[in-house]
């Protein structure tokens, strides 16, 4: 703990010296068993006699404060007042009004669960840790520790331009690539780019709250929009949206893909209104039935479509590592504003990126993942339409990592998920998705992180306390 005696000041040295350690124990920065600093080195260090120091110390001792021991010096004492959460922490400052009562959302669940059936979560099991530790390790010898271009490095750009025009048939050069730590990251720079403050953003309802967050926090009036079994309903569309964000390959978190006919009404509508639109290529990597259709942007002649991407699920959430492909008038502003934020992405992670997207690893990895998250789709799809089908109607879907289900019979979600918590099963529901539309209860069903064998046991657990529950 850094310690500050003002000579000036009518306390004594001692005095100071011992009130600054009495606080700092009782508010909680000395805990029990912290050793304080030797007497010799603290008075080398404050300027002052040791004589200052010892008697301080000899004072906290005799008080309980703290304990002596031979050759060990002087630790805080086990009996050493205990603070309350909030010692020391006596404070003027609010938040402003419009993030009053804000708290993170998505608690990370309990370690006592079970099972995980919430939806958007990769297996942890499947990371190839062998393979991607010799990327670091590689990128540790051979890079130079100095500050990097905010919008990544070069051979990273290169990559996933070539990766992304190769499996996703976007257009993309390395000038129009812009490293994010994840497709969150990417939406808030190219927001603040593209907004004035109150101008109108059109998003899914229900859609991915994080996002509604996101542009309400930058000062933008938050339209939602209904999807239905097509996508993004455009015809909903207000006409004053400066920017569109939609998830249409596969949609959050309902899960249906947009129709090609939604995607050129869409791209039609943005051209007539002078909009932007976001395309959050959200799971298009894992799709189990169908083929994915054109992303948006490779159909936008334009340039009006900024797509974003991230490997928060193809490859781990732990890299915190994303994209934006940018139309040119973008590229250099959104780059400036990353440099304003936090300057560039890490630079080792991006080294280790880049060689294991050069040498095929991450397709491979993504093809072994699909594999088995196909298994498990191919699991809950049959458990839906048996022994939970009269609980749950699933809605359909043919990619992502979870299942839309809609509760029958007048099901409350809150208690089912709250039974289900008791029984050790962690999951997530669907009504705080709806922001402007009535919401509507249901479970949102994962499989990403629960293994293949454990998925069958945790559904028939979930069909117990579906069945438990009052009609």
């Amino acid at each position: 703990m850094e310690l500050f005696l003002d000579p000036e000041a009518r306390m004594p040295l001692t005095g100071q010296l011992y009130e600054q350690l009495r606080r700092g124990i009782a508010g909680g920065r000395l805990l029990p068993g912290d050793q304080l600093t030797p007497s010799r080195q603290l008075a080398a260090e404050l300027g002052v006699s040791r004589h200052t120091v010892t008697t301080a110390y000899g004072r906290l001792m005799a008080e309980g404060y703290t304990l002596g021991h031979a050759g060990g010096g002087s630790v805080v004492a086990p009996t050493a007042p205990v603070p309350s959460q909030a010692a020391g922490l006596v404070t003027a400052l609010r938040p402003a009004r419009r993030f009053a009562g804000w708290a993170p959302l998505f608690p990370i669940p309990s370690p006592r669960y079970r099972f995980d059936l919430r939806p958007g979560q990769p297996d942890s099991t499947l990371f190839p840790a062998v393979l991607w530790r010799r990327r670091v390790a590689a990128a540790v010898a051979t890079d130079r520790p100095e500050y990097g271009h905010p919008a990544g490095k070069t051979r990273l750009r290169r990559a996933i331009a070539s990766w992304v025009r190769r499996s996703r048939s976007v257009t993309a050069s390395e000038d129009s690539v812009v490293i994010t730590c994840g497709a969150q990251h990417a939406i808030d720079l190219v927001a603040r780019i593209l907004l004035e403050p109150g101008d109108t953003v059109a998003v899914e309802d229900p859609g991915y709250l994080p996002v509604v967050r996101l542009f309400a926090a930058l000062g933008a009036t938050v339209v939602g929009v209904p999807v239905d079994d097509q996508g993004l309903v455009v015809d909903a569309l207000p006409p004053s949206a400066r920017i569109v964000c939609v998830t249409p390959s596969h949609q959050f978190p309902l899960g249906m893909t947009m129709s090609m006919p939604r995607r050129r009404a869409l791209l039609a509508w943005a051209e007539r209104h002078d909009a932007a639109v976001i395309e959050d290529d959200y799971d298009t990597e894992f799709r189990y039935v169908d083929r994915p259709l054109e992303p948006l942007q490779a159909l936008d002649h334009n340039g009006r479509v900024v797509y974003v991407g991230s490997f928060s699920k193809t490859f781990s959430p732990a890299i915190r590592l994303g994209f934006a492909l940018v139309p040119p008038p973008l590229a250099e502003p959104i780059a400036a504003m990353r440099q304003l934020i936090d300057w560039h992405p890490p630079a080792l992670m991006q080294t280790a990126l880049a060689g294991f997207i050069d040498d095929g690893l991450l397709d491979r990895h993504i093809r072994r993942n699909r594999r088995v998250y196909a298994e498990r789709h191919g699991l809950l799809t049959d458990e839906l339409s048996g022994p939970l089908a009269g609980y749950l109607t699933a809605l359909t879907t043919n990619a992502g990592l979870h299942i839309a289900t809609l509760l029958r019979n007048g099901l409350g979600e809150d208690k089912v998920i709250q039974a289900a918590a008791e029984h050790r099963i962690g999951m997530m529901g669907l009504q705080q998705f709806f922001h402007a539309s009535p919401p509507q209860p249901g479970l949102l069903l994962g499989f990403g992180a629960i293994r293949t064998t454990d998925l069958r046991p945790a559904l028939h657990a979930l069909g117990g306390i579906l069945a438990a529950q009052p009609k």
